[in-house]
């Protein structure tokens, strides 16, 4: 999870460097600085997260500055949202990851995910996902449940159940499948696209 030691400077390469290795298509790092709007959407997370948490006077600003990055990129996450280390948002738009939402280090989410809630009352409303976990496009995870590490959530799935850690959750509502040994996450038909 996210270590708040860790230098800004550094968490900004490591997204670059995420970005590069989870996209065939990315060329070179400054195509990714340059034209991802998953990279830019964490990256001001990452400076609207530290305001959110500097002082009470900085939560307007954040939120605001989180709004305009949201009509820039189409990508949402809310400044008190916790993210991870190295996590990719492939093609981004229509990601939405709420208020109470923790993502693990290593983490792939694609287009049309929601992190979202089932209530409204306060608290822990959000999911946690834990690290190496990859989300297909569509997929909506909701409510206070837990994603375990190196699981996965198929296309378009809609997950209310916690999902154990190596474990595959599929369809509406998610349904969970033992994943096969040496499953490449981007060959299996049944998770993405």
């Amino acid at each position: 999870m996210h270590d708040s030691r860790v230098r800004f400077w550094v968490l900004l390469r490591e997204d670059l460097e995420a970005a590069r290795r989870g996209d065939p298509a990315a060329r070179s790092l400054i195509e990714v600085a340059l034209g991802y709007p998953g990279v830019h959407a964490l990256w001001a997370h990452r400076l609207c997260h530290r305001m959110w948490h500097a002082s009470p006077l900085l939560k307007l600003p954040a939120r605001l500055l989180s709004q305009l990055v949201r009509a820039l990129t189409g990508i949402e996450i809310h400044p008190a949202a916790v993210l991870g280390r190295r996590l990719f948002i492939d093609h981004g738009m229509g990601v939405v990851i709420g208020e109470t939402a923790r993502v693990g280090d290593d983490v792939v989410m694609f287009h049309g995910t929601t992190l979202g809630g089932r209530t409204m009352s306060k608290g822990k409303r959000h999911p946690t996902v834990g690290d190496r976990v990859v989300i297909g496009a569509g997929a909506k995870v909701l409510g206070p449940i837990s994603i375990g590490d190196d699981a996965q959530v198929g296309a378009n799935a809609v997950v209310v159940k916690d999902v154990p850690a190596g474990a595959v959750s599929v369809g509406v509502p998610g349904k969970i499948r033992e994943r096969p040994e040496q499953i490449d996450p981007y060959e299996d038909p049944a998770l993405f696209i």
